[in-house]
């Protein structure tokens, strides 16, 4: 079971651009709490410091105290600047730890295909998380996926994950996670081979010829009208 994690945050009432960007400047985060059972939001701001350990953790689920009750939540999104990458906002979703959520968790690859270490293969790995639906307690940090035994033209796809009785798929089940294939070649094309063995001399000149013909007449006169 995920073990839940304390986060201390502060109740926020004022929400112009101006406040916000003090805010941030003085090293704390604007955030909103939503809940799971009514449509009430609640603006909070929260320190920078608490946030980074907060993710750091191994934990899923946190705890917090605001708008004077104690409340269990998950992070629904967090924002980043797109040029500092500086955290700017984050929202946090309410939940009842007797109902399930959906959730999306990230994929571990373990090991080395065959297909790659013997076979002179290429692994691609196309998904980077899954969703799954479960109790917000069974959330794993994790799904480990053991790849050590694909061989060239193997794949992995949603439904051949080996999942616990807890967790329940909600990606569709045939979504593609990784394969093995033959690495990618360069394919001459014919007029190139025919160029390196020298037996498209003739036509070369020819286009050469051509192109100095309209370079002393059209080509001018499209550069005069140019300038």
């Amino acid at each position: 079971m995920s073990k839940e994690y304390k986060l201390e945050v502060e109740k926020r009432t004022k929400a112009n651009k101006k406040d916000l960007k003090e805010l941030r400047k003085s090293g704390k985060i604007p955030g909103i709490y939503y809940s799971y059972d009514s449509k009430d939001s609640i603006p909070f701001f929260i320190e920078q410091s608490v946030i980074n350990n907060a993710l750091k953790s191994d934990s899923n689920i946190f705890s917090i105290n605001v708008g004077g009750k104690n409340r269990t939540v998950l992070f629904k999104s967090v924002q980043y600047h797109p040029v500092t990458e500086q955290m700017t906002h984050i929202d946090l979703y309410g939940v009842n730890m007797d109902k399930p959520v959906v959730v999306k968790v990230p994929i571990n690859l373990i090991g080395t295909p065959i297909g790659v270490k013997e076979e002179g293969g290429v692994l691609n790995q196309v998904t980077q998380e899954l969703e799954l639906k479960c109790l917000p307690g069974d959330i794993p940090n994790v799904l480990d996926i053991n790849i050590d035994e694909l061989s060239i033209g193997d794949t992995i796809i949603a439904e051949s994950v080996k999942l616990d009785d807890t967790l329940e798929l909600i990606s569709s089940t045939d979504m593609l996670i990784v394969s093995v294939t033959v690495p990618m070649k360069e394919v001459s094309t014919e007029s190139d081979e025919e160029l390196e063995d020298g037996e498209d001399t003739d036509s070369g000149e020819g286009a050469s010829g051509e192109a100095s013909s309209n370079d002393s007449g059209e080509g001018a006169s499209d550069n005069s009208g140019d300038q």
